[in-house]
């Protein structure tokens, strides 16, 4: 059974959405009933309360009704659950009813998530994501539920979490030195609150910022007024210290620059010389940390960061390689620590670049020896120009140098997925430099390298994993934690693969020990989508979906777009084929309008099959060009191959023949470690057999 994924929206009228679109909730009681669920966020919400939440005077049928309109949003929100079978979604539960929604299947919920994240991140990517959560307002929250008690809190509570969010993009904006963009939405947002003191604050400094000292002050006499006849009160000592120094033109009105991030694991991004936040929750597995350890711990992160904001000067060289090895440790956190290293990342560069000293660009370039177990960049834009920054230091440095290797391994690392020949070059160029200095660290970093050049055509699991098993080797004979566990994921993939599931169990066990040892939350990412996997893998169908739905759920927002976009819905297709459907069954569970990412153009044939429209999925399947080279280049060629059965495309069938073949006794898709097709076998055999 495929169950249909239903997103909620609060965010203005309430409404509810399936795979095929929105869903038909009937009338204002039943909205009122699935609002008053979603209100008590997954608790149990007893039928007597329901009761008095939806009448007044509560007419004698009352729980019966309310027992109608469950059963219609039960129709609504599943529409395949078969007869007398149990709810997943709307559930009975004690003396009520409770909304097993997902974490992010409601809109109020991702917005309040979006918003805190914000918080820890830096400016350019705090302004992303606030910008992405004030996108989810349609209207004003439960909008057409504004009369009822049972609203009044959740409404108050996530209006005030709004104005709070843009008055927080304001603050990035600044942050950012972009402060003549901050002007018209701050007005804006006055106009309808005038009593918000801080965002009168913030458009004072915006107009100030932006060479408008008379506007500026102009500003705060209307905040001023505005106190005075909303709440009867004068303004604060703060906006009065910011109106005497902007007549006075106070040099530190001035946006700053902003300075390196630092993240020590168990505590949130502080700047050098800065007080650290209070440590948040430890990893699972990492509770042999007491509370007094880590305190000990940010104290003399504390002090040391201090000491050396002090006695380092502001345009250092020095301080510029220090944080190049923050932004590192701050890529293997996850989340929104991996996409702001990834800007920071690029940042350090263009700085190392601007001092015109080649070997320290080759520096700062190559201390980046973050470990990456997908083959499809995450930015590729991003990737693209730190390959140039790459390529013009290796121009001025001497050869076989450890220099001239970490930068050779970082071109091959950052060429990933493409069909450049540079990639494979550097990569070869890299370990080879790596093995004749005899240099551990240097020799991981540019397996890593060689590692993204291993999947130019099927079949190469054998060689991965002879990689992954050198990476595991040397990583734990020399204390690269990082490597090590990156060894065991390439493991885990090849194994797989070869169909060898007790050793690619083995490698996942491995994986998870040391990722909780050493706080490396992004390991059980990868493992948890494997348990999938192997579930799809053993023809446990139903039960491999569940695992992939909350494999996603954990994928999302783990700061990795290029492994994320597009895999739930790939997964999933993959699922129905190895499940034994056709290439035109399987294509009704293929909704284009979801977000497929990259692997759109292996979809749509499938679809367009479904859809009863065989000359158009015959010219989706002609304008398919050969997979990216990457771990699902297998998996793509099998989808070409299932659809260009259902068109009887010999053309196709031949090409994909030809490309699956060398991969022979392999499990197609297995080597991402994330989904399979089933074996290639099957796939080469149904390919035969195509009249």
């Amino acid at each position: 059974m495929t169950w249909e994924r239903v997103a909620f929206g609060v965010l203005g009228p309430v409404v509810a959405a399936g795979d095929g679109g929105a869903l038909a909730l009937k009338g204002p009681r039943h909205r009122a009933v699935l609002a008053r669920l979603i209100v008590a966020r997954r608790r149990v919400v007893p039928v007597s309360r329901l009761v008095e939440d939806l009448w007044d005077e509560p007419p004698a049928g009352a729980v019966g009704a309310v027992q109608t309109f469950v059963g219609a949003l039960r129709r609504a929100l599943e529409p395949d659950r078969p007869p007398r079978a149990r709810a997943r979604l709307l559930v009975t539960e004690g003396p009520g009813y409770a909304l097993r929604a997902a974490p992010d299947a409601v809109d109020a919920w991702r917005f309040e998530a979006a918003v805190g994240a914000a918080a820890a991140l830096p400016p350019a990517a705090a302004l992303r994501r606030l910008g992405e959560a004030l996108e989810l307002w349609r209207g004003p929250a439960y909008a057409e539920f504004e009369a009822e008690a049972w609203a009044r809190g959740e409404r108050s509570r996530l209006a005030e979490l709004r104005l709070r969010a843009v008055e927080q993009r304001a603050e990035a904006l600044l942050a950012l030195d972009r402060a003549a963009e901050a002007v018209p939405d701050l007005d804006a947002h006055l106009a309808d609150h005038p009593w918000r003191e801080d965002a009168w604050r913030l458009l004072a400094l915006a107009l100030y910022r932006s060479g408008r000292q008379a506007d500026a002050l102009a500003a705060l006499h209307r905040a001023r007024t505005a106190l005075l006849d909303h709440l009867g009160l004068p303004p604060t000592p703060r906006l009065r210290r910011l109106q005497a120094d902007i007549l006075a033109q106070a040099p530190g009105l001035e946006a700053e620059p902003l300075p390196p991030v630092a993240v020590v694991p168990g505590t949130r991004p502080v700047a050098p010389g800065a007080e650290p936040s209070p440590p948040v929750a430890a990893v699972p597995g990492g509770a042999g940390e007491s509370a007094g350890a880590v305190g000990v711990a940010a104290r003399v992160w504390g002090e040391a960061a201090a000491v050396y904001g002090r006695t380092v000067g502001g345009g250092a060289r020095a301080r510029l390689e220090a944080a190049v090895g923050l932004i590192r440790n701050l890529a293997v956190t996850g989340g929104g620590g991996l996409e702001a290293a990834r800007e920071q990342r690029l940042a350090a560069i263009t700085a190392a670049e601007d001092y015109g000293d080649p070997e320290l660009t080759a520096r700062v370039i190559g201390a980046y020896d973050v470990p990456a177990i997908w083959t499809r960049s995450d930015d590729p834009e991003l990737a693209g120009r730190i390959v140039g920054a790459a390529e013009r230091a290796l121009a001025a440095l001497p050869d076989g140098d450890a220099a001239r290797c970490r930068l050779l391994a970082t071109v091959a690392l950052e060429s990933r997925g493409s069909r450049s020949p540079r990639g494979p070059e550097a990569a070869r160029e890299a370990e080879r430099i790596a093995r004749r200095l005899d240099d551990p660290a240097l020799l991981v970093f540019a397996l890593n390298g060689t590692f993204m050049q291993s999947c130019g055509r099927a079949g190469l699991a054998p060689r991965r994993d002879a990689i992954g098993a050198e990476l595991v080797a040397v990583g734990a004979r020399h204390g690269l934690v990082t490597y090590e566990v990156l060894g065991h994921l390439v493991r885990l993939q090849a194994r797989g693969a070869l169909g060898d599931f007790a050793g690619a169990d083995g490698h996942a066990a491995a994986a998870d020990r040391l990722g909780a040892r050493h706080e490396l939350p992004l390991v059980g990412v990868f493992t948890e989508w494997y348990g999938a996997l192997r579930l799809a893998a053993t023809g446990q169908t139903a039960r491999a979906e569940t695992a992939y739905r909350a494999a996603a759920a954990r994928l999302a927002g783990s700061g990795m777009p290029g492994l994320e976009r597009g895999l739930l819905p790939l997964a999933l297709l993959c699922l129905r084929l190895s499940d034994g459907e056709s290439a035109r069954e399987a294509g009704r569970g293929v909704d284009l309008d979801a977000d497929w990412g990259p692997y759109r153009r292996w979809a749509e044939p499938f679809a367009l099959l479904s859809a009863d429209d065989p000359a158009g999925a015959r010219t989706a399947l002609r304008a398919l060009p050969e997979p990216p080279a990457d771990l699902l280049y297998e998996a793509l060629c099998c989808l070409e191959a299932s659809a260009a059965r259902e068109l009887n495309a010999q053309d196709a069938l031949e090409r994909t023949r030809t490309r699956l073949r060398p991969a022979t006794g392999q499990l197609a898709g297995a080597s991402s470690g994330l989904l399979t097709v089933g074996p290639v076998d099957g796939h080469l055999a149904a390919i035969t057999a195509a009249p």
